[in-house]
């Protein structure tokens, strides 16, 4: 491991018990001219979210948070946490809450296509989503010849529930008038309801002590509590990757400016392309997904506009990897603990310290 690796691995298990409703707000779709916040497009929360509930608690600059990493996000049923849940990698073919099928990356030919002796029907369809615990991932993942039969999830543990936040005039039952902006106090948040049974789990390298906790920017109460990871857990996690794998969580890669498909790092020359790191033979991945936005400049009406309290837009997000894509390359690979922070981009911190791009073994070539 080179000295620019985060020294802390993987140590413990956080998970998170709503308290109610959960909310976490879709940047792209959050503005004055559209009051709809459509939160289920943005949910489970990533790891960013987590990683401020460590700030608040250990404080900005302390020893505890430079070490800090984090990955997720996923989710456990409360009775079995250690057995958390992530998206299904993209090469298998679920259906009625069974993978029916796996593709296999076949180097001769060069495409995507089942096992040899095995054959899908045309005319065939599969669930587009789905969720694999780990130990089913076990299976999986020392797959050989016939495909075991490997149950999987294909509904979200949580539902969307629609909840109006209007800003009342006082004494009365209309909403407040803004005279300024020539609009009305209101917002219509999606909020999302979870499973009495199921937890948000993530991955931490520290502790946090067990207790109730403001969680995001809505600030809804949550019941946190940290568990020790298991041998087979932390042995699965430190395993190398070998020539495929699949992300269990969203990559996010390439320059400030640019997102890649696969970790790229730039010359000396700053004018120069980036550097492939990876030699990848084989691909599957679905459509990108938006990740962590920050916010930009206030928005002026006119020149001569500079109210302090004037709405800010938000700034150039970033475009990652969607958890389940599944990758072949040249050269094998360490365990993603020792993958080198220079293929993370750098916004403030590594975007590995959030868990970008975590990948386990997959076995998927023949």
């Amino acid at each position: 491991m080179t000295q620019n690796n985060i020294q802390n691995q993987f140590q413990y298990l956080i998970a998170i018990k709503p308290l109610g409703l959960l909310y976490g707000s879709f940047g792209s779709f959050l503005s004055p001219e559209n009051l709809v916040g459509r939160s289920s497009q943005k949910f489970p929360p990533d790891a960013t979210t987590l990683s401020g509930v460590y700030a608040a608690h250990y404080g900005e600059g302390s020893e505890e948070l430079k070490n800090l990493q984090l990955a997720g996000s996923f989710w456990a049923k409360e009775d079995d946490l250690q057995n958390w849940y992530f998206p299904t990698p993209f090469n298998c073919l679920v259906k009625r809450d069974r993978i029916q099928h796996l593709l296999v990356w076949h180097e001769e030919e060069e495409k995507w296509r089942p096992p040899t002796g095995s054959k899908i029907p045309e005319d065939e369809k599969f669930n587009q989503n789905s969720w694999i615990s780990l130990d089913t991932w076990q299976e999986l993942s020392q797959f050989k010849g016939k495909l075991p039969e490997l149950k999987v999830i294909t509904k979200d543990p949580w539902e969307t529930l629609p909840q109006l936040h209007p800003q009342l005039r006082k004494g009365e039952r209309r909403a407040v008038f803004d005279q300024e902006t020539q609009r009305g106090k209101l917002f219509l948040e999606n909020s999302i309801q979870l499973e009495p049974d199921v937890n948000l789990i993530y991955l931490s390298s520290i502790e946090l002590p067990n207790g109730w906790y403001r969680f995001g920017g809505e600030g809804h109460f949550v019941e946190i509590s940290s568990h020790k990871l298991k041998s087979e857990t932390l042995n699965l996690l430190n395993a190398s990757l070998g020539r495929s794998f699949a992300l269990i969580s969203s990559g996010v890669w390439g320059t400030n400016r640019f997102s890649y498909r696969e970790p790229m790092v730039l010359n000396s020359d700053s004018h120069s392309e980036p550097e492939k790191v990876w030699d990848v033979q084989a691909c599957m991945t679905k459509r990108p997904k938006v990740f962590r936005y920050r916010l930009g400049k206030k928005k002026k009406t006119d020149e001569t506009d500079t109210k302090s309290h004037s709405p800010r837009l938000l700034s150039r997000g970033r475009y990652a990897v969607p958890a389940g894509s599944v990758y072949v390359v040249k050269e094998p690979l360490n365990a993603w603990q020792q993958w080198d922070l220079n293929w993370f981009p750098q916004e403030g911190y590594s975007f590995k310290r959030w868990g970008c791009g975590l990948a386990l073994p997959l076995n998927c070539v023949e």
